[in-house]
């Protein structure tokens, strides 16, 4: 690779941090906001179902246009749409509004899967060599979970040290379009390399999927039953949870969400070691299998203390299929179908999500809190024994 080449994962990942900063904030702070703005369940599960519905809109749109336009280019679309619906959350409180900016895409209610953006930055990063595609990866995956739990701490800021800043104030959403700005300067410097090998002269334009059709189906057939029963259990949702169940403050919760990233980071670097000796795929089902059990348990936790525990130990668990994941898509295709592998397998993931939040909140509103978390795990556990099933026999290329 050229010096300019190995500066591209440099800048993706600066990118990556700042987005994941705003996110890890706007975690603590959507949820915890619109229940201060008075809410009822029900409307705060629409918010947060319009936020997952529109990411696989915006994925869908960049698996068919993206290499058309050019992935640089439509890195700079998605970061100027983040600064515009950020802008909306932190000055509108009006529900049509608020669902029409959660429908951009560019807002996510996790922090290290965000839809459109990732489908985007992991095709560029896909484009180094294979055999240090996972250490990247899961660095990738590092700087999001650390850079978001630092987020979601500074969230908490203004009620940890009582600086009179209520932590449910609107305007602390502005952090979206700060980030997005501070990251468009990173964005616009990425060189040629990231995006896909030019089509030999007089070929014929290739679909977005071509070899690999057949293999992303049953992918994201098999996300989609993942996705959903996470969808009962996203982030948002348990801050709101906590704070509706246990009384949490604002800066316990956003303690604990410090937590869950630093666990999360220590267990990607665990997944490339994992993932060099027992395979991808293992990697993927034997760490994920485990914390669908702890996730599930968490229905029965009597005290805030015990939730906070279980929690702790699932997330330390239940990311380091992520990196394993993304690199098993992105090595499965050809280098020019990675945008729309990860574009529709993250769309099978997403469009099937808001059925989670609303129906966490119709469960939370029928007075069974506990049981968003009974169901994500049982079902998640599913998938996980159905993707090893279907894939413990599939052999992943070397390049």
């Amino acid at each position: 690779m050229t010096p300019v080449e190995q500066r591209d994962p440099r800048l993706i990942l600066s990118v990556q941090a700042l987005r994941a900063f705003g996110y890890g904030a706007g975690s603590v702070l959507l949820g915890v906001s619109l229940k201060h703005e008075g809410m009822s369940p029900s409307r705060v599960g629409v918010v947060l179902a319009a936020l997952v519905v529109g990411i696989p809109l915006a994925s869908v749109l960049l698996a068919r246009y993206a290499e058309r336009i050019g992935r640089r280019r439509a890195y700079t679309i998605l970061l100027l749409l983040l600064g515009v619906a950020g802008t909306v959350f932190a000055f509108s409180s009006s529900l049509p509004l608020l669902i029409v900016a959660a429908l951009t895409g560019a807002i996510s209610s996790d922090v290290v899967e965000s839809g459109p953006f990732t489908s985007l930055e992991q095709a560029m990063l896909a484009n180094g060599p294979a055999e240090g595609r996972l250490r990247l990866f899961a660095t990738y995956n590092i700087v999001a979970t650390v850079a978001g739990s630092f987020g979601a701490l500074a969230a908490g800021l203004p009620s940890i040290v009582g600086a009179g800043i209520s932590p449910s104030e609107q305007r602390l959403l502005l952090v979206y379009p700060v980030c997005a700005l501070l990251a468009l300067p990173f964005a616009l410097r990425l060189s040629p390399a990231v995006e896909a090998p030019p089509a030999p002269v007089g070929a014929e334009r290739r679909a977005p999927l071509h070899r690999s059709r057949r293999v992303v189906i049953r992918l994201s057939a098999l996300f989609a039953v993942d996705a959903a029963a996470g969808g009962f259990v996203v982030q948002a949702y348990i801050a709101y949870w906590l704070t509706y169940r246990y009384d949490a403050s604002t800066g316990l919760v956003a303690a604990v969400f410090f937590a869950i990233g630093i666990l999360q980071a220590a267990s990607f670097k665990a997944a490339v070691y994992l993932g060099g000796r027992i395979g991808l795929l293992n990697t993927m089902v034997f760490t994920h299998l485990p914390s669908n059990v702890l996730l599930a348990a968490i229905a029965w936790a009597p005290n805030l203390g015990v939730a906070i525990g279980l929690l702790l130990c699932r997330f330390a668990l239940s990311q380091m299929d992520v990196p394993a994941r993304q690199v098993y898509i992105a090595s499965l295709v050809e280098p020019d179908e990675r945008i729309a592998a990860a574009a529709y397998t993250n769309t099978a993931r997403y469009v099937v999500r808001p059925i989670g939040p609303v129906g966490a909140g119709a469960l939370l509103a029928a007075g069974f809190p506990g049981a968003p978390f009974l169901i994500a795990g049982l079902v998640k556990s599913l998938y996980d024994l159905a993707l090893y099933r279907v894939f413990r026999r599939v052999s992943v290329p070397d390049g």
